[in-house]
């Protein structure tokens, strides 16, 4: 999650919290395979409006696709809106989502590295958008008894960001924050031959300017950099929901080939693009990706 981080103690941030504490639990005390549904719809329905995610979401639709109607660009915002109210409660659903995850399939060309890797103890990076669930890919993994940890961005509302943050760390394996000590203790991870997941979809200020759908977008170039420092297998994967909403397609991609930090940037991005081309609404459009001028 992309977000400056606010460290004031505003009413509306708590105000916001309770309400979404409220709803997350009630949502949780539903079974499974209502609860995430149910929590779709109320994101689609309610908070996306609300939040004007929805219309964030079409705002950078038209920007990439302008000949898009605007009849699609709706459908895909809901999809979005949809898509983020089921992950979001998916991740407080650990225990169910780690079930479910273990008997799912894990397929692509990654998969035998990361199983070599364990053998050799040899660092491995998986890099992802914010696209599908992440996170279910992650519970896959650990499902099978990989310990794979992870850096993040806090949550904008530091209330919210205390209880979200947990269910990061309720998967196994370290998270770590984004920040110096955060950082550090990756790195260190990494080098022991750790195992590691990252996100590299959101405007990063003192990114890379690289083409993203066409269009320059401020890009992390870290993971690839931390691969050719480490020798780490640097890892494109996906968890792409199913049709039936509650069950993903995971796939491990081959590994990004050596050579220069943007050169790889620039293969992570176009994984990403072939998944968005496929899946539109399944990538967080609402995100404000595009700060830098065409």
């Amino acid at each position: 999650m992309r977000a400056e981080r606010n460290t004031g103690d505003s009413l509306a941030d708590r105000l916001i919290d309770l309400v979404l504490r409220a709803f997350i639990g009630s949502m949780l005390m539903l079974p499974y395979r209502w609860r995430v549904p149910a929590t779709g719809w109320v994101m689609r329905r309610v908070f996306a409006p609300l939040g004007r995610y929805d219309r964030r979401a079409q705002d950078n639709l038209q920007k990439i696709y302008p000949d898009m109607t605007p009849e699609r660009r709706r459908e895909i915002a809901r999809g979005v809106a949809d898509n983020m109210g089921r992950t979001l409660i998916e991740n407080y659903s650990t225990r169910d989502l780690l079930r479910r995850m273990a008997r799912t399939p894990i397929a692509g060309d990654g998969v035998a590295v990361i199983e070599e890797a364990r053998e050799t103890g040899r660092p491995v990076i998986l890099v992802s958008g914010h696209f599908g669930n992440y996170e279910a890919a992650r519970a896959a993994l650990v499902s099978r008894g990989y310990n794979v940890g992870g850096l993040y961005r806090p949550a904008r509302n530091k209330f919210f960001n205390e209880h979200y943050s947990r269910t990061m760390h309720a998967f196994g394996g370290p998270v770590f924050e984004q920040g110096p000590r955060g950082t550090a203790g990756f790195v260190r991870h990494l080098r022991a031959g750790g195992l590691l997941v990252l996100l590299f979809d959101q405007h990063v200020i003192e990114g890379v300017p690289l083409p993203f759908l066409r269009k320059p977008a401020a890009t992390a170039t870290s993971a690839a950099q931390l691969a050719l420092r480490y020798d780490a297998a640097l890892i494109p994967f996906y968890a792409t929901r199913r049709e039936n909403g509650l069950d993903f397609d995971i796939c491990f991609e081959a590994p990004v080939p050596p050579s220069d930090a943007e050169t790889m940037t620039r293969a992570l991005n176009a994984s990403l693009e072939a998944r968005i081309a496929d899946h539109p609404e399944q990538w967080f459009w609402v995100h404000r990706r595009w700060k830098l001028p065409d």
